[in-house]
């Protein structure tokens, strides 16, 4: 199994119950799970614990092998290897495409960087914008811009945290479309969270219902199953 969460349990200071419960889940390598659920279910904060933002009260997490946390490990979040796509994108506004793009490069010789570059420009089908700054772009190529960036240091993990929710209804489906291409062109293993339960069906695998922290539902989109909830 590529991702393995077991047992995860997470609480906020100053509150009285767990944001997350006993969330277990496993991941095969290329998959792409969607977390989905109201707000204040607890989502988001699951991304966190993934990424190392939040440190959990108790469990288990695991990518390719590699334990970044349990009862005697904490792997810091530079260290984890797992690319970010946010909201908001969190482009640097003072750097063309070109330099929010290789931000994330490190350990590369100059030529390897901008081959590098170069085959993220293509993928996201923006080489003839990488000399333009984010606010010379519309919603939808800042959001491939951020996703250039999170891809190009090949990370082992890929989370979205609500991609879409700053886009306009016309421009969502035609993204989260071209999305689900590159991952499964690219074959990287991502994880995104919604509210939304078109975007979840339309991007997933299968889709985690998640309600106060604990997990409800598993649907595999592959298998027809209908899922009991229904989130707005």
């Amino acid at each position: 199994m590529f991702v393995q969460i077991e047992n995860l349990q997470y609480q906020y200071k100053n509150t009285s119950e767990l944001t997350i419960k006993d969330f277990s889940l496993n991941i095969e390598k290329g998959e792409t799970i969607a977390i989905l659920g109201e707000s204040g279910s607890g989502k988001s904060t699951l991304l966190r614990l993934i990424a190392g933002l939040e440190i959990p009260q108790s469990g288990l997490i695991s990518i390719n092998g590699i334990k970044f946390v349990d009862d005697r490990t904490f792997v810091a979040p530079e260290k984890r290897g797992i690319g970010m796509v946010f909201q908001d994108y969190a482009l640097f506004p003072h750097m063309t495409v070109e330099k929010n793009i290789k931000f994330g490069l490190r350990s590369m010789t100059r030529r390897k960087k901008q081959e590098r570059i170069e085959e993220m420009l293509t993928l996201v089908n923006l080489a003839d914008y990488k000399k333009r700054y984010p606010y010379e772009l519309s919603g939808g190529q800042q959001q491939r811009v951020a996703l250039a960036r999170a891809l190009a240091p090949a990370p082992s993990l890929l989370i979205f945290d609500e991609p879409f929710s700053n886009l306009d209804a016309s421009l969502q489906v035609k993204i989260r479309d071209d999305l689900r291409a590159i991952l499964k062109q690219t074959g990287i293993t991502s994880i995104f969270v919604t509210h939304d339960q078109a975007d979840a069906k339309a991007l997933a695998d299968r889709i985690v219902y998640i309600e106060k922290g604990v997990v409800q539902h598993i649907m595999s989109l592959n298998s027809g199953v209908k899922s009991p909830k229904v989130y707005c």
